[in-house]
């Protein structure tokens, strides 16, 4: 995979997780709420490892 489609499953996976936030706050179903926040969670923690692996000289702090 090339960088710039690593950048783009980078940004394709921060999209889906702010989908899912936003579907969290619409639900009216508490436990559903909380499975969406934790999928989006997921997916954040994912989009952030594929962007160190495509930049490991990255530093997040």
């Amino acid at each position: 995979m090339s960088a710039g489609e690593s950048h783009g499953r980078s940004r394709q996976l921060r999209d889906k997780a702010q989908e899912l936030d936003e579907a969290a706050t619409r639900s009216t179903d508490p436990d559903e709420s909380r499975r969406l926040r934790d999928k989006a969670r997921r997916l954040r923690e994912q989009s952030e490892q594929e962007r160190v692996i495509d930049d490991p000289g990255m530093d997040l702090r």
